[in-house]
C-alpha cells in the first residue's frame, strides 16, 4: 500500500467497510490462543496487541509482552519485509521474520506447530483498522511516533509508545490532546520508572535526604555509529521495503542504509540522537527524583560537538548542555563512558545511580527508611505488565503521555540550545521559548504533505 495522506481519505470506518466482504479468510484474522493454554485468561479477556515496527527494539519489547499470559500478540507491521543491516550486519529483521519469531513462541507454548495466529502488514493504518486490535506498540523512528499516536487514539486503541514521545516539542502536545480526547492509555516505554533500585533512589532525593539539591549530572552515552561522511552517495532501495512510507511525514531525502533502520538515530530529521535517547532515560529519572511538576526555565551549551557538514549524520556527537531550575538546582547532561546514570549533589551527600545499582555518600544515606510520613514513589515492577494493567484498570501507569512529553520536552530543549549554541529562557507553563524567535521556531517542523496532526480515524 503506497503512502496515503492522512484523514478522511483513508478512515478505519472507510477501511473496514471496503473490507468487511473480504471475511475473516481474506484478513487473515488470527486464531485466539485458547484459553487452556493461558489458565483463567479467556480470549474475551485477553488484550489484543498489534506491533507497529519490528526493528532491533521490537527485539526487546516484543519477548516482554509474551511474557504475558492475558494478552496476545495477533498482527506484526513494518514497512520493510526483511532485511540485514539494523543494529549490526547480521540482524535479520522486518515484518516477516518478527511475525515468525511470534508465531513459533505460540505454537511452543500451545503445542500446535501450525500456529499462524499472528499475521503481518506493511501499514500501520491496516493494524489501526482492524476491530480484533485493543493496543498498539509503537516501536518506530521517533518522526513517526506522533501521527500513529494520534490516529490510533483516534482508532479507540490504547498505545505503548517507545521515547521519546515525538521529534518535537509540538509532537508531544499534540499526542496528549489525541490521548486525552480519546479517553485512551499511553504508557511511554522508558523502563527506569520500573525498576526498583531506581525509585529506591528517587525516594530518597524526594525525601530531603541529601539535603538541599545543588546540582545534579545525567550521563548519555557516546554515538555506537558513525556516518558515512561528507559526499556520501545514495544506496539503491532495498526489495520489499517501502521507503517512501518509512519516510512518512520527514523531508524527502534520498536512501541510503545509513539513514534507516537502526541508524535512523543519528539523523536529525527521525531523531534527536543520544540527547533524546540515553538522554529520555537519564533526565526522566532526574525528574522523577525532583518531582515532576518541576522543570528548567534556561538551557545553554556546554560544549556539544557536531558532526562535519555534509554528513549525512547530523545530531550530536558529543552532548552537552546545561538546565536551571527556578529553585536554582543546574542540570548538567552529557555524554560520558556510563551508558546511563543520574548523579545528585546537596548539601548533605551525594547519590549516583546506574542501571543495576545505586551508591550514596555518605554510605549511611542509603540505608534511610522511607517512613509512613514519607513522599512514596509510584510502585511499577515491569513497565510493560504496568501497560497491561493500566488498560484493564482504564487508569495511567508509571509513565503516562503528559509525564513521557515533558521528559522528551527536556532534551528537545537541549539539543535546540546545542544547536544554536546560546542560552534559551523557557515558560514551562505555555511551553514556550522566551525572547528567541529562531529557536522557537525549532520547537515544530514542517510535516511532509500529505500527513499532518489533522487526522480522522
Amino acid at each position: 500500500m503506497k503512502n496515503n495522506p492522512t484523514g478522511r481519505r483513508f478512515s478505519r470506518r472507510d477501511f473496514l467497510r471496503s473490507s468487511a466482504a473480504l471475511g475473516a479468510v481474506a484478513w487473515g484474522l488470527p486464531t485466539l490462543v485458547p484459553s487452556s493454554v493461558f489458565g483463567q485468561n479467556a480470549p474475551s479477556k485477553r488484550i489484543t496487541l498489534g506491533i507497529i515496527g519490528c526493528g532491533n527494539q521490537s527485539t526487546v519489547d516484543i519477548p516482554e509482552f509474551l511474557k504475558n499470559d492475558d494478552c496476545q500478540i495477533v498482527t506484526v507491521c513494518d514497512v520493510n519485509r526483511a532485511g540485514r543491516g539494523y543494529k549490526s550486519a547480521d540482524q535479520f529483521l522486518g515484518r516477516e521474520p518478527v511475525r515468525d519469531m511470534v508465531n513459533k513462541f505460540y505454537a511452543k507454548k500451545t503445542g500446535q506447530d501450525s500456529y499462524k495466529g499472528c499475521d503481518m502488514c506493511a501499514d500501520f493504518r491496516e493494524v489501526l483498522a482492524r476491530k480484533d486490535v485493543d493496543a498498539v506498540v509503537i516501536i518506530t523512528p521517533d518522526h513517526w511516533h506522533a501521527i500513529m499516536t494520534i490516529m490510533a487514539a483516534e482508532a479507540g486503541k490504547d498505545i505503548y509508545c517507545q521515547k521519546p514521545l515525538g521529534l518535537t516539542v509540538r509532537d508531544g502536545q499534540e499526542m496528549i490532546k489525541a490521548v486525552r480526547k480519546h479517553n485512551r492509555i499511553l504508557q511511554c516505554g522508558s523502563q527506569w520508572r520500573s525498576t526498583k533500585h531506581i525509585r529506591e533512589a528517587c525516594e530518597l532525593v524526594r525525601n530531603g535526604r541529601l539535603g538541599k539539591l545543588k546540582k545534579i549530572e545525567s550521563y548519555v552515552a557516546a554515538n555506537n555509529a558513525t556516518g558515512p561522511g561528507p559526499g556520501w552517495k545514495p544506496d539503491p532501495v532495498p526489495e520489499g521495503f517501502d521507503y517512501d512510507l518509512w519516510l512518512g511525514p520527514a523531508p524527502q531525502a534520498p536512501y541510503h542504509k545509513d539513514r534507516c533502520f537502526y541508524r535512523f538515530r543519528f539523523v536529525r530529521d527521525y531523531s534527536g540522537g543520544q540527547t533524546t535517547n540515553f538522554g529520555h532515560h537519564a533526565n526522566g529519572v532526574v525528574r522523577w527524583g525532583l518531582g515532576d511538576d518541576l522543570f528548567p526555565t534556561e538551557f545553554e551549551d556546554a560544549g556539544s560537538e557536531w558532526p562535519e557538514k555534509g554528513d549525512l549524520f547530523t545530531t550530536a556527537t558529543k552532548v552537552a548542555f546545561r538546565a536551571r531550575f527556578p529553585d536554582g538546582v543546574e542540570l548538567f547532561c552529557h555524554t560520558d563512558k556510563k551508558s546511563f546514570g543520574v548523579r545528585f549533589e546537596g548539601t548533605e551527600g551525594w547519590l549516583e545511580l546506574g542501571s543495576k545499582k545505586f551508591e550514596t555518600g555518605p554510605a549511611s544515606i542509603k540505608g534511610s527508611a522511607i517512613g509512613a510520613s514519607d513522599q512514596r514513589l509510584y510502585v511499577s515492577p515491569n513497565h510493560y505488565r504496568n501497560f497491561l494493567d493500566a488498560v484493564k484498570a482504564r487508569k495511567d501507569g508509571v509513565e503516562p503521555v503528559e509525564t513521557g512529553h515533558r521528559t522528551s520536552m527536556l532534551c528537545h530543549l537541549g539539543n535546540i540550545a546545542m544547536l544554536l549554541k546560546r542560552k534559551l529562557k523557557f515558560d514551562p507553563q505555555t511551553e514556550k521559548i522566551i525572547g528567541d524567535d529562531e529557536a522557537a521556531a525549532l520547537l515544530e517542523v514542517p510535516l511532509r504533505a500529505p500527513w499532518s496532526y489533522t487526522t480522522k480515524a
